[in-house]
């Protein structure tokens, strides 16, 4: 698919005249229109296509079209429909009235391109710079900073699910790059146990038997993997196996794995593996919730009097202090939006930081 760049283009004359008459005072979309026109061009884009193929959609309208999508709280289906339906969504596209839309798996498919390294933080960065040329932005004023919990995609699982489902995710990944470490290893039982995804009930039977058992199913195809394989590096469900064993699990003196207690120490939250598939997640307690995921920190201005824009967005792994903010100005400094008062949300305070505070 190869991109032909449509910046610049006009609000047809007809799809102006129908949208001011249906609407004299405007509507959110038609405002962006109106005061942002062109915030994004085709030509941001030219690289994220090749050069040849059949024509793909705008990049600059499908970016526009997620903004939109944002700011009604649309899903991809909903998006879809408004640009197809929708009066003041053609007017801000610059579409004509008969213009049919586009699938909405096209909004998923630009996410996918968007998603590569250093895209989305492009495409901001040129918002804003395109914001603070229409005067919607300006350095040295007053921002704010906050941040909401995000859930990994993974479910939270318990010790048990989690070395079990470990175990198995382990097995799987054999299975595929060297089978023959599995041949005498993996019967009828292990099959039993392992050759479904793990979900137990709320209150297992005999759970620290289960739990010890799993440990010793561990250490099998670990052992295997350095004997058979030495020098060579696991693969990353061996891996991520082999560091929940760490985490969970003490050699005892008879030189077997057994769970580890209290007594034994285990490592800290912040290092703590919380699922086999998402290894980033962490549990994190911010005063009456707790979660497995990570941390938003948003950024946005708050002058008064003043339209509210983000300026910076940062996604952080809780490493146990869930009140420590990212550096949240480096990315301001680069844009020259550095605030001349910075307010924060009062989860990221601690009592020696306030009044009377002592360490």
């Amino acid at each position: 698919m190869s991109l032909y760049p449509r910046s610049g283009e006009q609000i047809p004359s007809l799809t102006a005249q129908v949208a001011r008459a249906s609407n004299p005072g405007g509507t959110t979309a038609m405002w962006v229109r109106d005061k942002l026109d062109g915030i994004w061009r085709d030509e941001d884009s030219a690289a994220w296509y090749p050069r040849d193929g059949r024509p793909g959609l705008s990049p600059a309208q499908l970016a526009t079209v997620s903004v939109l999508q944002f700011l009604y709280n649309l899903s991809d289906r909903q998006a879809a429909e408004a640009v197809r339906c929708r009066i003041d969504f053609k007017y801000a596209l610059a579409l004509e009235l008969d213009d049919p839309g586009f699938h909405h798996s096209v909004l998923s498919d630009f996410r996918d391109r968007l998603a590569v390294e250093g895209r989305a933080d492009a495409v901001f960065d040129l918002a804003l710079a395109r914001l603070q040329q229409a005067g919607l932005v300006k350095a040295r004023g007053r921002q704010g900073t906050d941040s909401t919990y995000v859930l990994s995609r993974a479910r939270e699982l318990t010790r048990l699910e989690l070395v079990l489902e470990a175990v198995r995710a382990a097995l799987e990944e054999t299975a595929r790059i060297a089978p023959d470490l599995l041949e005498d290893l993996v019967d009828e039982e292990w099959a039993l146990r392992y050759g479904r995804q793990v979900r137990l009930v709320s209150q297992p039977s005999h759970p620290a038997t289960r739990l010890k058992q799993a440990g010793a199913d561990a250490a099998a195809p670990l052992e295997r993997l350095r004997t058979h394989r030495p020098g060579r590096p696991f693969g990353p469900q061996a891996e991520v196996l082999r560091r929940i064993v760490v985490q969970h699990f003490v050699v005892d003196a008879r030189g077997r794995l057994r769970p580890r207690t209290d007594k034994d120490g285990r490592p800290p939250v912040g290092l703590r593996l919380e699922s086999p598939y998402d290894t980033e997640a962490r549990y994190v307690r911010r005063g009456h919730r707790s979660w497995t995921g990570y941390l938003a920190h948003v950024t946005e201005t708050c002058d008064e009097k003043s339209v509210n824009v983000i300026t910076d967005v940062a996604t952080t792994v809780p490493t146990g202090d869930s009140t420590a903010l990212p550096d949240v100005h480096t990315r301001p400094r680069r844009r020259r939006l550095l605030p001349a008062e910075h307010l924060l949300d009062g989860g990221y305070l601690s009592v020696v930081a306030l009044p009377g505070g002592q360490g």
